[in-house]
């Protein structure tokens, strides 16, 4: 699935200047891994020359990940956190509950470059859960399917812009 089979992606002006940076790196790197198989190339056989075939490998994860960000980039909607209104919507921080459990959870609604850098789990407003709760307010009760084909109950207990 690519990016553009979902709806626009919003990112904050870091997170778009980051991913930016990245997509830039990679672009500028591209003389290197191919001089790097090149390099490789020239050492003979093919076949038996793991250099080569690491070289390869390496393109071919650059390339994709340059497509990725572009598309990413290209779909990209920037812009400040959303306000503050308890309405569950990408960039916000969601703490929930689930029916039967009285432990919390939080984590934030946004797709996974928008990132929280390893401080929160990120769910996509793609993820089954995430779908079930776009648009809830706090309070609010919502169900989702579960892959067992099972329903669970979830509800949003606070949402909060993102402050990163």
């Amino acid at each position: 699935m690519t990016v553009s089979d979902t709806q626009v992606t919003w990112l904050t002006q870091e997170a778009y200047n980051r991913l930016k940076q990245e997509l830039d790196e990679l672009v500028d790197n591209r003389p290197v891994i191919a001089a790097k198989i090149n390099a490789s190339r020239e050492e003979g056989d093919l076949k038996e020359n793991g250099g080569y075939h690491a070289a390869r490998e390496e393109q071919g994860q650059a390339e994709a990940r340059i497509r990725h960000l572009q598309e990413l980039l290209r779909n990209a909607k920037v812009g400040e956190a959303p306000a503050n209104d308890g309405l569950a919507e990408p960039g916000m921080v969601l703490t929930i509950r689930y029916e039967g459990d009285d432990e919390t959870e939080k984590f934030l609604l946004a797709t996974r470059e928008e990132g929280a850098e390893g401080k929160l789990e990120v769910y996509s407003p793609e993820s089954p859960l995430g779908r079930a709760l776009m648009g809830a307010k706090e309070g609010d009760t919502r169900s989702y399917e579960l892959p067992n084909g099972n329903t669970q109950k979830v509800t949003l207990v606070k949402a909060v812009p993102y402050a990163g």
